[in-house]
């Protein structure tokens, strides 16, 4: 496939243009032109980017990749390590970071609603980045906690009574916990975000909506993967997500 190819397919279908983001979305390093063997991972780290050179990769599909806003310029230390692996190795780097975490199907945050059981009915927040859904029957945060643990293969922190009861949730991944206002406003009982933040705790305890912290990394996996797999099942080419253990 050839790389310019693959960045106008992604570019539309995740709407890339349609976001005001915090880095470039799309091809962030051009590399060699066809593309055979693709990459997937979460983040562009050298960790990462080792691992792809060694399986043979011609392009790297991350979610979060290079150039970040208020980011130092210079191309110098780990930011000139990574790039000259990529440029010496002519592989391509692709990103793409709110695009990824919106899309209705591919997204991180319908895949972890998927992986959680959760049926999304509504959506909330700038781009509608915010996601909810109403379980069955109520379960206690304990339970939900568990469970989630369980799904992720990692605990979450959690904010509230173990025995407060969640029948409405939202969540959005990664480091969004600047929207657990507006899940609160939303109707929620319970909000999941990947991090948490000091002023976190106070909103949970005044407004009684219960919290759960379940890892900036381990609630970004699932989008990358998704895509990645749509790529292989669209196009000739061979897939590989690698993960790249990440304790936030």
């Amino acid at each position: 496939m050839d790389n310019n190819e693959l960045r106008l397919y992604l570019n539309r279908l995740l709407a890339a243009d349609c976001f005001q983001d915090y880095c470039p979305n799309g091809l962030q390093v051009e590399g060699r032109r066809q593309i055979n063997k693709l990459v997937t991972g979460v983040t562009a780290s050298l960790a990462l980017l080792e691992a792809a050179l060694a399986w043979g990769a011609d392009a790297i599909l991350v979610h979060h990749g290079f150039f970040w806003k208020n980011e130092a310029l210079p191309i110098t230390g780990w930011k000139y390590r990574r790039l000259r692996l990529l440029l010496a190795h002519d592989i391509n780097l692709f990103a793409y970071h709110l695009p990824l975490d919106a899309h209705r199907d591919l997204g991180n945050n319908a895949q972890l609603g998927e992986r959680l059981g959760w049926v999304v009915d509504g959506r909330f927040g700038a781009n509608e980045l915010g996601w909810l859904a109403t379980l069955p029957a109520p379960v206690t945060l304990d339970a939900m906690a568990a469970h989630v643990a369980h799904r992720l293969g990692r605990q979450p922190l959690a904010l509230g009574d173990a025995h407060h009861k969640v029948r409405r949730v939202a969540w959005c991944t990664g480091a969004a916990q600047g929207l657990f206002n507006d899940a609160i406003e939303a109707g929620a009982d319970l909000y999941l975000s990947g991090e948490i933040s000091e002023a976190t705790t106070h909103l949970s305890r005044e407004c009684g909506v219960a919290y759960l912290a379940a890892g900036h990394h381990a609630t970004e996996r699932y989008g990358v993967q998704a895509l990645g797999a749509h790529l292989a099942n669209t196009f000739e080419i061979e897939h590989c997500f690698i993960d790249i253990d990440n304790p936030v």
